[in-house]
């Protein structure tokens, strides 16, 4: 039987994730998940490809929003939930955010987090978050019509098995964590790399379905714990993972539905 091992939300695009128990599925992907980002003056979205020190920051989700953490820097950020967003206090400010090809709205969040993220990050940066009224669509070569996504890199979920990891870490000098991927659902059973192939499947009431294989950028090579950068497994999965000059491990995934789910449920093909 496949079963969710791991359930992973990443608030805030590119910084750490946080495993929890059960999660609600909404329009998007789960409750919370890639909603805010951090852009640059040009309000191009920035991620650990080129700022592998994001992986320091820490996000915990509390009752009234967002408590962020980091050796980098001496203070801790909260970011309040207001309405639904989170906001600094006064008017919102809206702008348009690139995120690869895709242009959307989003909502500055506020003055005090920009400040914390550039000094954290030694990089001129602001915290955006997505609003409810913003629907950026996936991408319809995969996706039928009306699928959307929030800030994540092109689809709402990324589904890896354990078997997928435990393979790859018995060809490698050193077992890796499951973080360096960032999977939203990790699942046991089944064989190594069966998520390739898992075109269709439920979970509770909710239809998921395998739309492209993950290629993977250089960010698996990042340590999750010391922002230090090496070339591994990259280079280990070039060798029997590579297709069209990229490597892929895991599959990216679209939904119908919305509820919730939580570690133990039965992922059922079909």
């Amino acid at each position: 039987m496949l079963q969710i091992s791991q359930i992973i939300i990443y608030p805030i695009k590119s910084l750490g994730g946080i495993s929890v128990a059960r999660a609600r599925v909404t329009d998007r992907g789960l409750e919370h998940d890639r909603r805010w980002m951090l852009v640059d003056p040009d309000n191009g979205f920035i991620t650990q490809r080129t700022v592998p020190l994001m992986a320091l920051i820490h996000v915990a989700v509390g009752a009234g929003g967002l408590l962020v953490t980091s050796q980098l820097h001496p203070d801790a950020l909260f970011v309040p939930f207001v309405d639904g967003l989170a906001v600094g206090g006064g008017l919102p400010e809206f702008t348009e955010v690139r995120v690869w090809d895709d242009t959307c709205t989003a909502q500055f969040v506020s003055r005090e987090a920009d400040a914390w993220f550039t000094a954290a990050l030694k990089t001129p940066c602001r915290l955006v978050y997505m609003p409810d009224t913003t629907s950026r669509i996936t991408d319809p070569a995969y996706a039928p019509e009306g699928s959307i996504t929030s800030f994540a890199d092109a689809f709402p979920f990324l589904l890896i098995g354990q078997a997928s990891l435990d393979e790859l870490n018995s060809r490698l000098g050193q077992a890796l964590p499951m973080d360096r991927f960032r999977p939203n659902i990790v699942f046991t059973g089944g064989t190594p790399y069966q998520e390739d192939e898992l075109r269709a499947f439920s979970i509770r009431d909710i239809r998921f379905r395998g739309v492209k294989l993950c290629a993977r950028c250089p960010i698996p090579t990042i340590d999750q714990a010391t922002a230090e950068r090496g070339k591994e497994p990259l280079r280990t999965l070039a060798r029997y993972r590579a297709r069209n000059n990229k490597v892929y491990f895991g599959q990216n995934l679209i939904h119908q539905g919305i509820g919730e789910i939580a570690v133990g449920d039965a992922l059922v093909p079909g």
